[in-house]
């Protein structure tokens, strides 16, 4: 668990993150998200005390950081960003190897680290540990700086904008990867973004920040249906507001006994994705099952519709 208590960064007379207090639970991504010069990375960056705070604390499992000297603080906390900040004298296998050669971990035990991680992220340990960072895609360099970041095993993963300079297509596929990561790892995962949509996707939790305070701070669909000022009702877009909570809810809440013809939908899928493949086939309900593959039931274009009005 990460507590922040009281949290501020003062710079002259500008105070750029101003009193900032929340509680991020173990095993969760947490998203922090805000316009630029809203606080965000100053604040991610007093966790790993790369900014040090001007008041308050940040305490790791009930410990405050502040008692640990920084560098070693660093070595247990992943921190990844945009730029991916790869050594371009390093090979692939030698960039992911930085921190546990730090700690001193036994090269056999660094070897198969870098060789696990670098087939969790889909790059042939074969093909890619002896490249150098300017043989590989602007992705392939991104996953190779999170490997980096993930490499001594942290129970924390800090993420500044880390997939900002990828295009869309690429970036979906990262994104995708982190969640693959964080359901393999349960690292703890604080990330920051200007990007909405990417925090809907990604957040357990959001934290909405503006001139250095957080406006609001809760799960997505408290966001979206109960925003607390109009700014975050801005950020969190109206237009669309529906859609995105059909995103965000699973199939499994709107399903209702019974059954129905065709391919069912798995009772995980969202409500979103289930409306648009109802609509593609022409059809108005669609069986369901769980995730062992037995019926759960069926779900209608009625059922998701009054869902999405209820709320």
């Amino acid at each position: 668990m990460i507590s922040i208590e009281n949290l501020s960064k003062q710079y002259g007379t500008a105070r750029v993150v101003d009193d900032v207090s929340m509680t991020i639970d173990p095993h969760t991504i947490t998203v922090i998200v805000g316009t630029s010069g809203s606080g965000k990375s100053t604040l991610l960056r007093m966790i790993n005390r790369l900014v040090e705070p001007t008041s308050g604390r940040v305490l790791i499992d009930g410990a405050d950081t502040a008692g640990e000297p920084a560098h070693l603080l660093r070595r247990r906390i992943g921190y990844a960003i945009q730029s991916h900040g790869l050594f371009p004298h390093r090979t692939v296998a030698e960039n992911i190897a930085t921190v546990p050669e730090l700690l001193r971990w036994e090269r056999a035990r660094i070897r198969g680290r870098v060789e696990e991680l670098l087939t969790v992220f889909q790059l042939d340990p074969a093909t890619y540990a002896d490249k150098f960072p300017h043989q590989l895609s602007g992705g392939q360099q991104q996953r190779v700086g999170v490997a980096r970041a993930l490499a001594a095993e942290p129970n924390v993963l800090l993420m500044d904008e880390p997939f900002g300079a990828l295009d869309p297509i690429i970036r979906g596929k990262a994104q995708e990867d982190l969640l693959d990561i964080h359901r393999r790892y349960g690292t703890t995962v604080i990330l920051v973004t200007h990007d909405m949509d990417e925090a809907f996707r990604l957040g357990d939790r959001i934290a909405v920040m503006s001139a250095g305070k957080v406006l609001q701070y809760d799960r997505p669909a408290v966001l979206l249906t109960q925003p607390a000022d109009p700014f975050v009702a801005r950020m969190t877009g109206s237009a669309d507001r529906a859609l995105k909570l059909l995103s965000l809810t699973n199939v499994s809440e709107a399903a209702k006994p019974g059954t129905a013809p065709g391919p069912p939908i798995p009772e995980s899928a969202s409500l979103r994705d289930a409306l648009s493949e109802l609509m593609w086939r022409g059809t108005e309900s669609a069986g369901v099952i769980d995730a062992s593959g037995q019926p759960a039931g069926c779900v209608t274009i009625e059922a998701i519709l009054a869902h999405g009005r209820a709320h």
